[in-house]
């Protein structure tokens, strides 16, 4: 595991809608300048936990905390002031504004005209389609490109941790590989830490560095990745990979290739 230090914690929180308990006793920790990823299935509470870390849901029980402050149900705006944006699931960008305005939006916390500027020209470098558009209403884009301005968005406000839910939902599998090597980058060269929930675990486990996985709104298994990637239970539930029929195709393959 990396030694960095702890950029958030969350200690056995829970979390409601009305007299549904959503998530219960989830203790996560996200290191500085990694990306942590939760795979589950759909209503496992995976969007319930990024709505708690952000302020959006207030938890029942537990704490958050966030750069060692207590975050636990603060307003959203506050937590956004402290570096920490939310890319909820299904883009949300506003509609009737252009692109353009939209990123400017995504800054509004910040004084430091002459750094946004230079943002603003990074995101265009990361999604230059953005930049051919920037004057389009975001309503009229495609979704992979609502994806990439909203992703982008967050980035312009500068922010220390990324909560990117379900990016690939409803996109090409290459608009999604497109999408995951931007995020990668983003990662890699600014030092941004994602906290990732994403269906697609195949995707999800190639680019993050430690995952948990979430069952009926509780943590019940957690390693690096790459470890993850090998246990039997992840390869059939999340990967579709049978460990039975993996042998056999190499089998197959390994017969084939000596004939």
């Amino acid at each position: 595991m990396s030694t960095a230090p702890e950029l958030l914690v969350l200690a056995n929180v829970e979390s409601s809608y009305g007299p549904i308990r959503a998530i219960r006793g989830v203790s996560l920790k996200v290191r500085k300048g990694e990306i942590a990823t939760v795979l589950g299935s759909n209503g496992a509470g995976k969007s319930t936990i990024l709505k708690t870390i952000s302020g959006v849901l207030d938890p029942t029980r537990g704490s958050v905390t966030f750069k060692g402050a207590d975050i636990t149900a603060r307003d959203p705006a506050d937590i956004v002031r402290r570096g920490l944006v939310h890319v909820p699931e299904g883009r949300e960008v506003f509609p009737l504004l252009s692109v353009h305005d939209n990123l400017v939006m995504g800054g509004y916390t910040r004084n430091d005209r002459d750094a946004l500027q230079r943002d603003l020209e990074v995101v265009y470098g990361y999604f230059p389609i953005l930049k051919e558009r920037d004057r389009q209403d975001a309503g009229l884009l495609s979704g992979g490109q609502q994806q990439m301005l909203a992703i982008s968005r967050a980035l312009m406000g500068a922010p220390d941790l990324v909560l990117l839910d379900e990016p690939s939902l409803g996109l090409s599998p290459k608009l999604t590989r497109e999408i995951f090597e931007i995020v990668v980058r983003i990662n890699r060269e600014r030092g941004t830490t994602i906290l990732l929930v994403e269906q697609n675990a195949n995707m999800a486990l190639n680019v993050a560095d430690y995952g948990y996985v979430l069952e009926n709104g509780r943590i019940v298994m957690e390693d690096a990745c790459d470890k993850l990637r090998e246990k039997e239970d992840i390869r059939e539930f999340y990967l579709g990979m049978k460990e039975a029929g993996v042998r056999g195709e190499r089998r197959w393959k390994k017969k084939k290739m000596w004939r």
